[in-house]
């Protein structure tokens, strides 16, 4: 795998490759997400538009097989920033990790290590103090949930990542075979970089 830091207008190219790879990673678990390529479409534009966004993106050749996105917390969805309300930290020193997407047959590889370390770099670059994500939260018995699920929580852990207490965000979306979109709640983790 060939990995690249694109930033603004250089961003611009993977875009359309980025949008199918979200609606195919995050159709399975936990997300099982009912994407629309419209949708996607305009939520990416805002990587492309803002030259404080990173997408760190990995080819096998010239095929985008993965990528991690990242912005500065007060340049992302309010429903994110909300969550820290309350919270005693400065949005303005967040560097918020969106996405992480990665073709199954490339997982395993040490492009995990890669997305993070290219999102973090860039978030010293900007001055940020803490870098946080935040993952979808399912009920243990949930019925879609396969046989053997191992979450990435050890990842995290290992990445110097923790959950913040009480801070989780609520996003909607709609689930595959749902006939409306739900909100979910997404716990954050965060990290210094």
């Amino acid at each position: 795998m060939r990995f690249e830091a694109l930033t603004g207008a250089d961003a611009a190219p993977v875009l359309d490759d980025l949008a199918a790879l979200r609606i195919a990673v995050f159709r399975d678990w936990p997300y099982l997400y009912d994407g629309d390529l419209a949708y996607e479409r305009r939520y990416l534009t805002a990587y492309r538009d803002n030259p404080r966004a990173i997408v760190a993106a990995a080819f096998d050749g010239d095929r985008l097989v993965g990528a991690a996105t990242g912005t500065p917390m007060t340049d992302h969805a309010d429903d994110f920033a909300a969550a820290f309300a309350g919270s005693g930290y400065d949005l303005s020193e967040i560097f918020y990790c969106a996405e992480s997407v990665l073709l199954p047959e490339y997982r395993g590889q040490g492009a995990g290590h890669r997305f993070f370390d290219m999102r973090e770099d860039h978030a010293r670059a900007l001055g940020a103090r803490h870098v946080a994500f935040c993952a979808v939260q399912r009920p243990a018995d949930h019925p879609a949930q396969p046989a053997g699920y191992r979450p990435l929580d050890d990842f995290w852990h290992k990445r110097g990542y923790r959950p913040l207490p009480g801070v989780v965000a609520e996003f909607g979306w709609k689930d595959i075979g749902a006939a409306t979109e739900t909100r979910k709640p997404l716990q954050f983790w965060m990290r210094s970089p």
